[in-house]
């Protein structure tokens, strides 16, 4: 208990770090976002017109792609929802790098009323890892 009270920074620290690592786990769960793998991906793609949303920046997409997907990048998005609202109805795939702003754009979509917002979990990276093709 002394050691408890002469470094409750410490202690603060951990507690906080755990809190921290069980919402990472949880987090996207509770908020209602829904994170697909690249099988997924592809089967929301070739079987239920999944619209691909690419949130990264311009020289990210130009490096390469998924194929037809519709640049906007994640600071643009609450400004070009309206570019999505004809696809209110159908699966939206966000994609990034790494999933982190994809999970992000799909929280803003499911936000705004977007009931079939998905994201890419491990974005472009898991793209490439599962030797699926890129356009430039």
């Amino acid at each position: 208990m002394q050691y408890l009270e002469s470094n409750y920074i410490m202690v603060i620290v951990f507690i906080g770090s755990g809190l921290m690592l069980l919402w990472s786990y949880f987090g996207n769960k509770i908020q209602g976002i829904k994170e697909v793998g690249t099988v997924d991906a592809l089967q929301l793609i070739n079987h239920k017109d999944a619209v691909v949303v690419d949130v990264r920046e311009q020289d990210e997409y130009d490096g390469g792609h998924v194929l037809n997907a519709k640049l906007i990048p994640l600071g643009a998005l609450k400004g070009r929802m309206d570019e999505l609202e004809k696809y209110r109805e159908h699966p939206i795939l966000t994609i990034c790098r790494s999933g982190q702003r994809s999970r992000i754009a799909a929280a803003q979509l499911k936000n705004k009323g977007f009931t079939q917002a998905y994201s890419l979990s491990g974005g472009v990276v898991a793209w490439q890892k599962a030797e699926l093709p890129l356009e430039k």
